[in-house]
Order: C-alpha cells, then structure tokens, then sequence
C-alpha cells in the first residue's frame, strides 16, 4: 500500500506531509487536514506547523464532528462536484481525530474510494501513536489551552481515552482536562483478562499527581510482575506508605475481568464508586470497602468476586461528580447520576464520560470545578 510506506519512511512530525503527499498524488485530493481531539474533548484541533494559526473545529455542530462522535466516515456534498470527507483517526478504539479530504468529481467518486480511504486514515493514527515517541508535534496540537505541570503528569500516565476489542469498550474522561492533579484511570488487556483501575486522588496540584503517579507505577510494576490484584494492591500500598508515611494515600477501586467469563476478582480500597445499568434497571454496586492505599503499614487486601453479564454498563465515577453542589447548595448526588446514565445509555460507552461530565458542568451552575471529576464506562460484550 502506497500510503503505508510513505507514512512508516516519513519523519515523525512530517506524517501529515506524507499522507497528504500519497492523497493528492495518487487519489487526485484537493485538500487534506488533520484534526485532533483537544483534551476537553470540545474541539478537534488542526495539525499545523507551529506557531498553529488555523482554527479549531467545534465537537458538536460540525462535520469533522459527527464522523469524531459516530466513528463512520461523513461525505460533505460542497457543491455538485466536489464533495470532503471526514475519516475518524481511531487506534483499537482510542479516538484521536478526524483526517479531513477534499475531492473534485463529487459524492460518488468519493464513495467508490471509501474503504481505502478509511484504511489510510487508520494507518496514520498507528504512525501518530508510534511518532509520539520522538516528536511533540502530535502533542502540542491537542492543545485548545496551557495545561498545568500536575495535568501534563497526569495526561501522560494515560493508557488512552477510549478502547475497543470484541469482549468489550472503554470510555474515560477527567475534567478539569486541562487542570486536573490526582484522578486517574489505568487499563491493560491481554488475551484472557481486563484489569481497570480507577484512582480518586488526594490533594492538589503537583502533591496529588506525584502521589497518583507512584501509586499507578507501583501497580503497573506489581501486574507485570504478574501477580494477581490482591497482591497489587498490597505492594501499592506500601510504596505509598513508604514514600509518604500515612500521610498522604488515595483511594482506588481494581478489577481483574476474565474475558471468557465475565467473572471479576475486585478490591475496593476507597470512594470511587460503581453504578451497573443492565437492561433499563440502574443500581449502585456496593463492593466490601477496605483501607485506602498507603494509609497504614502493610495492609492485607483481599479481592472480592464480581460477575458481569453480556450486555451491562458499569460506570465508575469519583467524589469530584457525586459530590458536586448546585448553586443552591444540593449535592449532585446517586438520584441525578442515575438520571445521566439512563439518559446516556444509547451512546457507545466512547461518548458517555464526555456527556455526563457536561450534564454535570451544566448542574454546577459554572464551567470551573472545585474538585477533579473522573468519569469511566465500560460496555461489556462477553465473548
């Protein structure tokens, strides 16, 4: 494939050249742009050489948009001959952007080149993945906004926003994207299991994301090791307690799924919470709480099981939703994130984060959150 070996020999911040080269050479393109989704996932930031002089492109309310949000191609008909097409950049699931193409000959003639446009699209987001490695160029243009030293920690301790395999989807999102300290969610799959973490941190700025980084670093060395989640927990917990002494610890919630069953090995070391939508019904699932990592000296934890179905949505939220307050001073509270999850159950578990995080902002009255606020969703499938 030609665009393929245009993009694995182009330099790492030269991609966009190298796609662009192969389209208008060799599909006779009049225009090719790539966006990428900012942090806040609300605008799809264009890739420029620096300083970045093009605008960005709203999220909702645009063409670049609707192929982001439905992950399909969307043909834009500009006249009767001359049509653009919006490519989702997507890498197994994790959305990165949109790869925008003009065409002369109009709609049909874009059509016939669909499938291979699509390819090329996905192509280029596993080059974009590999040349983050060695460039910021990537980086940079996700950017609407500064982001804070604690937030720049934060975002690049990251597995991704979103994940996709036939078992199953994850979809996941911090706010406030471009100032957020201690929240944190960290996944890894491998051919039998799905292990999730999510963090609700302590403390703020640079404090909380230290104290977060440890933690998430001490599980990834515990789980490569190959130990199971009870023992992960155990030497989290003493990384932390060593480091910090009791003084700071942070509370997480760990699941092991096994992919052909739906069985699930789960310790509750604190406040994040789980809610299961299956079917229409929305219930809370109150797991056995233990201590919070790194609170005292060699804590013992054990995992509970936990079984889920084909079909079930589990959301898992930090302190930083359930406990926002209206202006009036009302907690937003378990009746109000059921209300969001039943009225999100339709969108791909990709969207959901993004949707309830935005139905919050509208509770709280204001854009600036006092606390960070950590949405996952995790649509199961089985196998």
């Amino acid at each position: 494939m030609t665009a393929e070996r245009a993009l694995r020999t182009a330099a790492p911040h030269a991609l966009l050249d190298a796609v662009r080269g192969v389209l208008v050479d060799q599909y006779a393109a009049d225009t090719v742009e790539l966006f990428l989704a900012d942090y806040g996932l609300t605008v799809l930031q264009p890739v420029s050489a620096l300083p970045h002089t093009s605008k960005p492109v709203p999220v909702h309310n645009s063409p670049e948009g609707r192929a982001f949000a439905a992950q399909e191609p969307f043909v834009e008909r500009l006249s009767p001959d001359r049509a653009r097409v919006h490519l989702p950049v997507t890498v197994r699931g994790d959305r990165l952007g949109v790869l925008s193409v003009t065409f002369g000959g109009g709609e049909p003639a874009v059509r016939k080149q669909m499938a291979e446009l699509a390819e090329i699209a996905e192509v280029l987001g596993h080059e974009m993945v590999v040349a983050d490695r060695d460039t910021d160029l990537y980086l940079q243009a996700r950017r609407k906004d500064r982001l804070t030293l604690a937030a720049e920690m934060q975002w690049q301790l990251l597995p991704g926003r979103s994940c996709a395999r036939p078992e199953f989807e994850l979809g996941a999102q911090l706010e406030p994207a471009y100032a957020i300290f201690g929240d944190n969610f960290d996944w890894s799959a491998t051919a039998d299991h799905l292990m999730l973490y999510v963090t609700n941190g302590m403390g703020e700025g640079i404090e909380a994301a230290l104290l977060t980084n440890l933690a998430v670093n001490a599980l990834r060395n515990a789980r490569r090791a190959g130990l199971p989640v009870a023992d992960q927990a155990a030497l989290a917990d003493q990384a932390v307690y060593a480091h910090y002494r009791g003084r700071s610890y942070l509370s997480m919630l760990m699941f092991d799924f096994e992919l052909a069953t739906g069985r699930a090995w789960v310790v509750d070391a604190g406040s994040p919470r789980t809610l299961r939508l299956r079917g229409r019904t929305v219930e809370r699932i109150s797991m056995e709480a233990q201590l919070p990592l790194g609170m005292f000296e060699e804590t013992d934890y054990v995992a509970q099981e936990f079984r889920v179905e084909p079909g079930d949505r589990l959301v898992f939220v930090s302190d930083g939703v359930y406990d926002v307050a209206s202006p009036k001073g009302e907690t937003y509270g378990e009746e109000a994130l059921t209300r969001a999850i039943q009225a999100t159950r339709l969108l791909p578990a990709a969207e959901v984060p993004r949707a309830i995080l935005r139905e919050l902002t509208g509770y709280r009255g204001r854009s600036a959150p006092d606390d960070d606020a950590l949405v996952v969703c995790l649509d199961w499938h089985g196998r």
